[in-house]
């Protein structure tokens, strides 16, 4: 009777799995996961119950392979002194595959299996910090990362011996199982164009600072947009990587970055339509680089160096230098091969700061 109170207690048939998230808190940081109970309901159930229980405090993640995946999971790594073991505990715990055409992108996670043995799954799971699209339709896919996927990538990162064991412990502490929050609104959806105008970028870049001022007057869902951008980190760790004298130097280019993109931003990644003015593109002025269509601007900007009258009434103004112009022009003069800087020209940081 103990028993089937205790069970009760750890899962509800009523329970809307849709609605329930994972929080997974770890010795590297905090990332969440939501469940495919449509696809995968027998082993969203017994995830959810084994987090509840407690079963995977202290487990480590015991294998990965750099930015690409981790594994973890297992109870035999609960025991630093059992790295002979780590990898085969956890198995055949009754789950039957649940294959579907889920295609096995970045943030996929999915049951492990012992080789040969499709019916072996457990407790242990594989996290996709990559697409893996090779993987699908051989593993059951039951949830997906839907916040900090960049923990994952870290964890992934770390060092392996000839076994792919892990040689250090990443721990999970404990997960929680709770409701889905109410999604919080867009970064600066919500400001009015006098609040927006508070607000500058400032470019932390290996040549010098460089300041941004917003103008939401003439182009406020590009400010919005911008902010948003940098604000979630999505610039940080890029570099420029148009330079063109006389002209313009670019930036924002998000293939330029050292890292993948912080899980919070991609979502944020997409066109946005042109805010065309009559503000000239002058020395200083910023202004959203776009392909051949007007409305194709999307995360690519430009610094303009001196009068450019053939981008007035084409290209949408939104910000200017505030300070910086030396830092601007110092990157100007670097050396170039069609426009690509022979040298990388970081941009370290862009932080978003209240005006002064």
């Amino acid at each position: 009777m103990h028993v089937l109170v205790f069970a009760a207690l750890l899962f509800s048939p009523q329970e809307d799995l849709k609605q329930l998230q994972a929080v997974f808190n770890t010795s590297a940081g905090t990332f969440v996961m939501e469940f495919y109970p449509d696809q995968a309901p027998t082993h969203v159930r017994k995830f959810i119950e084994l987090a509840r229980q407690g079963f995977y405090n202290g487990t480590i993640f015991h294998s990965m392979v750099a930015h690409g995946i981790v594994q973890g999971g297992d109870p035999e790594t609960k025991n630093p002194q059992a790295r002979t073991k780590y990898g085969t505990g956890g198995f055949n715990m009754g789950l039957k595959p649940e294959i579907s055409n889920m295609r096995f992108a970045q943030g996929t996670v999915a049951a492990t299996l012992l080789p040969g043995e499709s019916n072996s799954a457990g407790s242990e799971l594989l996290i996709l910090v990559t697409d893996q699209p090779q993987l699908t339709g051989q593993f059951t896919a039951f949830a997906h990362i839907v916040e900090g996927i960049e923990i994952v990538d870290k964890i992934s990162a770390t060092p392996v011996d000839d076994k792919q064991i892990a040689k250090e412990r990443i721990e999970m502490k404990d997960i929680t199982i709770r409701p889905r929050p109410a999604p919080a609104p867009p970064p600066f959806s919500q400001e009015t164009t006098e609040e927006l105008s508070q607000n500058r970028v400032v470019l932390e870049t290996s040549k010098g600072n460089i300041v941004i001022e917003m103008l939401p007057e003439i182009a406020p869902n590009h400010v919005r947009h911008f902010l948003r951008l940098a604000f979630l980190g999505a610039y940080d760790k890029t570099a420029f990587h148009r330079v063109a004298p006389g002209f313009v130097i670019q930036a924002g280019d998000l293939n330029t970055r050292s890292e993948p993109v912080p899980q919070a931003a991609q979502k944020y990644v997409e066109k946005i339509r042109a805010e065309i003015s009559e503000i000239k593109h002058r020395a200083g002025i910023v202004s959203m680089a776009r392909g051949g269509e007007i409305d194709s601007a999307m995360t690519s900007f430009f610094i303009v160096l001196a009068d450019q009258p053939a981008l007035d009434g084409t290209y949408t103004v939104f910000g200017r230098v505030l300070e910086g112009m030396d830092v601007v022009e110092k990157i100007a003069a670097t050396p170039t091969e069609n426009e690509r800087p022979k040298e990388r020209v970081d941009i370290y940081s862009m932080k978003v700061e209240r005006k002064k």
